[in-house]
């Protein structure tokens, strides 16, 4: 049901076809995020129109509100939300660790207060799959423990936790249509990475994700981790690299094989009035924008830049309009998607480690926002 075909590659960078049952993936692909069964101000259709073939949903914040178990009696998650293209749902495990008001781990799992409404839950291994089951998302991730980065002596015993966590996942997953991936972890350590990486792999999952980076690590930390894990990792597996989306983190994961990305970025950025564009990210509320009757990228296909000014979108912006974030929103992950399309063509054509330099100047400027 699950089968991942490499269709070309150049140096570590490739392109592939994972198949699902709601539609085959063209890899490297970028994910919108739609932690609440919704991305942010965007419907299904205007998914679609930007070419995403892949949406993340949470595990946590769905268990919170409205259940898991209510989503289950409603269909499925792709038929709760309207969106038949393949999905993936995270473990949990982040949020626990990030959102929950007050937690307590042990070797079992993980205690927690909701942080809604103050309310006590608990998350294991078991429990984790159980809510994945029940939303049937195609990708679903094994139950792991984040940690901060610069203890060692924690993370190693976090990493432990989360290959223990690993296996207990693998034993309590029913659902045949779901692809589950183990997590590996170690801080930015290459000796825990490179142990994580060789664990996971040896419980034979259809994929594999990286997690705990772009959690405050720098970008050359990231790029050392991601330089000793991938080359640990099974030729012919996807690998998922979690959180992470700037343009340039896209371009610099694709160079060292990774096939999965997902952020939030593009679209908080969007609702914080940044686009993406070709000379830098550009805040959509300067008034040098008021009479600019250019789109945000005369070089991008979609709806927002071949329908609407800049001078319109700040408009909308300053008159506290909503669609200025769905605009901008459509714009910033269509950025994203025609970056891996652009990938995926030069890959195929073995020259994408040539124009990778040309793509990360190109970029360059959109590490911070312009004034």
């Amino acid at each position: 049901m699950f089968h991942f075909n490499i269709t070309a590659r150049n140096n570590r960078a490739r392109t592939g076809i994972f198949t699902t049952p709601h539609g085959d993936l063209l890899t490297p692909v970028f994910a919108p995020v739609g932690t609440q069964a919704t991305v942010k101000t965007l419907t299904p259709e205007h998914l679609k129109d930007i070419n995403a073939t892949l949406m993340l949903s949470n595990t946590y914040h769905l268990y919170l509100r409205p259940g898991d178990e209510l989503v289950r009696g409603m269909g499925g998650l792709h038929k709760f939300m309207q969106w038949h293209r393949p999905m993936l749902t995270d473990s949990g495990g982040f949020q626990v660790f990030s959102l929950a008001q007050t937690r307590k781990i042990d070797d079992d799992g993980v205690t927690f207060k909701s942080h809604i409404d103050g309310s006590t839950h608990r998350f294991t291994p078991e429990k984790s799959i159980a809510i994945q089951e029940n939303l049937g998302a195609d990708i679903i991730m094994a139950f792991d423990e984040c940690s901060d980065p610069n203890d060692h002596a924690y993370t190693k015993l976090a990493m432990e936790r989360t290959h223990r966590w690993a296996e207990r996942s693998v034993k309590a997953k029913t659902r045949p249509d779901q692809a589950l991936f183990g997590i590996v972890q170690g801080g930015v350590n290459a000796d825990l990475r490179s142990a994580s990486a060789k664990f996971i792999s040896s419980l034979d999952t259809p994929g594999i994700a990286i997690g705990g980076l772009s959690v405050g690590e720098t970008k050359d930390e990231m790029h050392a981790t991601l330089d000793v894990v991938t080359p640990l990792l099974p030729e012919h597996k996807p690998r998922y690299l979690m959180g992470v989306g700037t343009p340039e983190d896209l371009i610099n994961g694709v160079l060292r094989g990774i096939d999965i990305f997902d952020c939030v970025l593009p679209t908080r950025l969007a609702r914080h009035h940044s686009a993406f564009a070709p000379e830098g990210r550009l805040n959509m509320m300067n008034a040098s924008f008021a009479r600019d009757e250019r789109p945000i990228d005369g070089t991008c296909d979609c709806y927002t830049c071949k329908t609407f000014t800049r001078a319109y979108i700040r408009h909308l912006i300053v008159a506290k309009e909503l669609l200025a974030g769905t605009l901008i929103s459509i714009h910033n992950l269509r950025a994203l998607i025609r970056l891996m399309e652009q990938s995926r063509v030069y890959i195929a054509e073995g020259t994408f480690e040539e124009k990778a330099p040309v793509l990360l100047e190109q970029w360059s400027n959109n590490a911070k926002r312009n004034k």
